[in-house]
């Protein structure tokens, strides 16, 4: 707390995400007057007026695949820690498949990405008119559509059953089904801003703390990875504290 508190009192940018809530208060109480207004504070618990995180939004093609990447990493790290074959290969390649597609129009949501893993015709009829990889689309067209409803289901039955808990829990759809996320993490990082993110495990639940922790993580990720090609000395410090880190960290 301290090590945040002195960021803070530097100038610095910094993240503190919080699984408790606690904490986060108590340091949202002590910033100094004239970094007032470098400070976003994410509670999400706050279901009247819940901040939009659209894990899909990306900078450019490279980023784009960044952020699929860490997110099937995300996938396996919540539901197939032990490698058990529940996330395995043909799992991913439906998952990478299905948001490059929902990412060819701007504004996509994990929404998106859980009904193309169900509703194939939909896929066909709105969406590969404007998927312009090639690769994406043989998906589609070559493999998914000459495999059997029964491998289908089985390859994809595990994810859609525990990702359902997600998207039909009204308050984590509020968050993560927002087109536009309501801060910009590259911004976040390049200009110094201040990040108290409240998961408070007690109100939002065991599962939807762990999933919104390890998108945090995630989005912070790939915005750092997105600042490779920025001339080294114009990147800020930038310092992320996460509680509990080991809960919410992939590999």
């Amino acid at each position: 707390t301290r090590m945040i508190i002195q960021d803070i009192y530097n100038g610095d940018g910094v993240c503190f995400i919080d699984p408790h809530g606690q904490t986060a208060d108590m340091i949202l109480e002590r910033i100094p007057a004239e970094r007032v207004d470098d400070v976003i504070y994410f509670n999400a618990a706050d279901f009247e007026r819940p901040f939009g995180l659209n894990i899909m939004e990306f900078y450019n093609e490279q980023h784009k695949h960044q952020v699929v990447n860490s997110f099937i990493a995300l996938l396996v790290r919540l539901f197939d820690p032990n490698n058990q074959g529940y996330a395995g290969p043909a799992f991913q390649q439906a998952v990478r498949n299905s948001m490059l597609t929902a990412m060819s129009a701007e504004g996509s949501t994990l929404i998106e990405v859980v009904r193309m893993l169900q509703d194939e015709k939909w896929v066909h009829d709105k969406w590969l008119p404007i998927v312009k990889d090639e690769l994406v689309k043989r998906y589609w067209i070559d493999q998914v559509a000459k495999t059997d409803q029964k491998t289908k289901a089985e390859s994809l039955g595990y994810f859609i059953s525990k990702f359902d808990k997600f998207t039909t829990n009204l308050a984590i759809r509020n968050i993560i089904g927002q087109s536009k996320s309501s801060f910009d993490f590259r911004e976040i990082m390049d200009s110094g801003k201040i990040l108290l993110v409240n998961l408070s495990k007690g109100r939002t639940g065991e599962l939807n703390h762990k999933l919104l922790g390890m998108i945090f993580v995630m989005k912070f990720q790939a915005a750092a990875m997105s600042r490779a090609n920025m001339e080294k000395e114009k990147r800020r410090d930038f310092c992320l504290y996460v509680d509990e880190f080991q809960n919410f960290s992939t590999e």
